[in-house]
């Protein structure tokens, strides 16, 4: 039987502030309804959260899994979304076996609930809430290495018309978001997003380069300064551990001033 795979790293933008029509996120809340709309409905996704760290990789495998409104300061309304999109146990169960067949040591957890990480985007992508999610942990050593390794575990799921979403943040300082944005920041941001686009979409280039550059993604131009803590660029690894090839599309997206990117690839197998 042949799959199709859709895989897919957003920059989900600050909080909730994407669904109480911030003017700082109508170019990212355009983009991820132009995505949605090119995709085939997917039959089930799959989101990778950077709002989520745990020992060890952890999947919720509740069939209602309820929202976590991990963020503060925000307005009433804020904490009123609604998001009542089921659960997918059997997919849960399925990552979970993928991981462990790697060697990787994991755990399901039928209590937690959908933090914001997910709800936001899907709710401008998906917003009936009529597909299954399954939402997988960060491992909290925030080493790469352990990320692409995890995606690399998932090419065994065999689920037809699956997204994988790896929901983080291409540029993810945030006392840069709220200082002034001098044309020094302004370089810095798009000298770290032009090697992360070179790196993800280069065709001409080595699987083995493109692992040894996101292996050490803190070399690369800006890199901690465009990410002080790597928490929102680490989904992207597991994405590409997943994918294993040059991306099939970038988006660009400027979100509170800053350039931001999203990657795209489609896995076809026989």
């Amino acid at each position: 039987m042949n799959t199709v795979t859709d895989v897919l790293f957003i920059s989900h933008g600050g909080g909730p502030m994407p669904l109480l029509g911030d003017p700082g996120h109508r170019e990212m809340v355009t983009r991820l309804t132009e995505i949605a709309g090119k995709l085939r409905k997917p039959s089930a996704i799959l989101v990778v959260s950077a709002h989520w760290e745990a020992p060890v990789p952890t999947i919720t495998s509740g069939a209602r899994p309820p929202l976590i409104f991990d963020y503060s300061g925000f307005p009433p309304e804020a904490y009123n979304i609604q998001y009542p999109c089921p659960g997918e146990p059997e997919l849960a169960r399925q990552v979970y076996q993928a991981l462990d067949q790697a060697g990787i040591r994991a755990r399901l957890d039928g209590q937690r609930g959908f933090d914001h990480g997910l709800f936001v985007p899907l709710k401008l992508m998906y917003p009936q809430a009529d597909i299954p999610c399954v939402q997988l942990s960060l491992v909290n050593s925030l080493d790469a290495s352990t990320h692409l390794a995890i995606g690399k575990a998932l090419q065994a799921l065999d689920v037809d018309n699956l997204l994988v979403i790896g929901s983080g943040f291409s540029f993810h300082n945030m006392r840069a978001f709220f200082s002034a944005n001098t044309s020094e920041v302004q370089a810095r941001n798009q000298a770290f997003e032009d090697w992360l686009e070179e790196t993800c979409t280069d065709s001409s280039m080595p699987e083995s380069e493109r692992v040894e550059r996101l292996t050490h993604w803190e070399l690369a131009p800006s890199a901690r300064f465009c990410h002080p803590r790597e928490e929102h660029l680490l989904p992207l690894h597991v994405c590409y551990g997943l994918a294993n090839k040059a991306s099939d599309d970038h988006i660009s997206a400027t979100i509170l001033g800053k350039k931001s990117g999203m990657f795209y690839w489609r896995i076809e197998n026989s």
